[in-house]
């Protein structure tokens, strides 16, 4: 089948400082030649998010946008999205900078060359660059890549990253259940357990981590309920 049209997901919860660059950049990024179409899930932000959105996708006539009138979660967010996208491949962005679609092509070409079904993005694995952050944070990831890993019998190492995508019959056949971050080990865990399983691929990326003062949302319990995840979705489900 030929893949002709890649979705972008954003879900986004107070990014007002920073929604109108990731847009530009999205735009701006070599796509590998695939039509863009961009959803923009704003999920109950408090901040000028809305207006920036709106403001947006009346310059751009790739975006289509979705409210959610009360904060959910960037599960929540995701799953309609998701329900929204019309592209071959829907690919995740957060809307905070710290990932960059100048890795858009290596994320594509796996799909593009007929060896994916879905391709992950690890911040561990050799991209360009990195920022230095929290040490903590970096072990946390590691432990939950590897206890995820010990049930899907993959062997990813970066199950955490918000670079994911799919081919749009592989996301939209699944029933996402969570509403905050657990969707990482959600998804990864029910993309594992399909039969025939898909081809999944990882590769490099950049990566430009904040700081909590610059407006980072994960915390400690959300790691806690990843662990929860992991084991819900892959043995309890």
């Amino acid at each position: 089948m030929s893949l002709t049209k890649l979705t972008i997901v954003i879900p986004c919860y107070n990014e007002e400082k920073t929604l109108e660059a990731i847009v530009d950049r999205v735009i701006a990024a070599d796509r590998c030649g695939l039509d863009l179409e961009m959803v923009i899930v704003d999920d109950g932000s408090r901040d000028k998010s809305v207006e920036v959105m709106k403001a947006l996708a009346a310059k751009h006539p790739q975006i289509k946008t979705v409210e959610h009138g009360i904060n959910q979660g960037k599960g929540a967010a995701l799953r309609t999205g998701f329900q929204h996208a019309t592209g071959d491949i829907v690919l995740v962005q957060d809307a905070d900078l710290e990932y960059s679609p100048s890795d858009y092509p290596k994320l594509l070409k796996p799909f593009l060359d007929g060896r994916a079904d879905v391709v992950f993005g690890s911040r561990f694995k050799g991209g360009d660059e990195s920022r230095v952050l929290y040490f903590w944070h970096s072990i946390g990831n590691r432990v939950l890549t590897l206890t995820s890993n010990m049930f899907t019998d993959l062997n990813l190492t970066d199950m955490e990253t918000c670079y994911k995508a799919f081919k749009r019959e592989i996301i939209q056949s699944v029933t996402i259940i969570e509403n905050r971050f657990g969707f990482e080990p959600e998804i990864t865990a029910k993309v594992a357990r399909m039969r025939p399983r898909p081809r999944i691929y990882e590769v490099g990326i950049s990566y430009s981590g904040r700081t909590y003062e610059e407006g980072k949302k994960i915390g400690w319990r959300d790691g806690v309920r990843a662990l929860y995840c992991i084991i819900r979705y892959n043995l309890l489900d």
